[in-house]
């Protein structure tokens, strides 16, 4: 028997299928949007700086540089331009991410029953990366959500966040208009390279950026959470 919970739920989703989505095309950012992967970030960004030697960044420090590709990435956070040093540092976080830290990363709740849904109103679904394709490809074999995607970009296929490089190359892809899609992301990169481009823009403030700093940049919409995100999307 369901309890009273699971029947709003069943009501609400029902509710939100029914309608017709407001974009043809929805773009989303990975980490900190759909994957709850924050902390394991953090966790094996420090241990690359240990093996390194250095200075272990604070989770807020790694958190700002959270969705652009790797090695920009680690460059910025460190303040350094040596190439040589940048990649050892690579290398190391890397491998603490496969090897090291085995921590599992959860979708946030939710996410499976939008991607759902938003799939089975018609919408076409993609996704933006910082993280490397086989990351990427990884992450979607742990998950099972590869299926609900029909395009994506990642971090070795375009230029990093927040150029609009991807958000261009998956519109001619798939042959949508700007002005039928939409990008969905936690960080300012993933609003700046919307904005670049005149894309509407949807910010959610559970992922790794102030909600202040995603405000500044003019997203149609806020939102605090999975379900909150799936309602706007209808």
């Amino acid at each position: 028997m369901h309890s009273q919970k699971t029947l709003a739920e069943d009501a609400t989703s029902a509710n939100i299928s029914s309608k017709l989505p407001r974009y043809k095309l929805v773009i989303f950012d990975w980490d900190g949007t759909l994957m709850d992967s924050a902390d394991k970030i953090v966790s094996c960004m420090q241990i690359a700086a240990k093996q390194c030697d250095m200075p272990i960044p604070s989770y807020e420090q790694v958190g700002h540089i959270i969705g652009i590709s790797l090695k920009p990435a680690i460059k910025q956070l460190f303040n350094i331009q040596d190439d040589e040093l940048a990649e050892r540092l690579v290398k190391a976080y890397k491998a603490a991410f496969v090897t090291v830290d085995t921590t599992p990363c959860p979708l946030f709740n939710g996410v499976n029953t939008m991607l759902a849904n938003l799939k089975a109103a018609g919408c076409i679904l993609a996704v933006a990366t910082g993280k490397a394709r086989r990351g990427l490809d990884r992450a979607w074999t742990q998950t099972g959500t590869g299926v609900y995607f029909s395009a994506s970009r990642t971090a070795d296929e375009a230029e990093s966040k927040p150029s609009p490089d991807m958000l261009l190359q998956l519109l001619d892809e798939l042959g949508v208009e700007v002005k039928d899609a939409v990008m969905v992301g936690d960080t300012t990169y993933d609003m700046q390279m919307a904005k670049a481009i005149g894309m509407d823009r949807i910010g959610v403030s559970y992922g790794v950026h102030a909600q202040v700093h995603l405000e500044a940049l003019n997203p149609v919409a806020l939102v605090h959470s999975v379900s909150e995100l799936e309602a706007t999307l209808f």
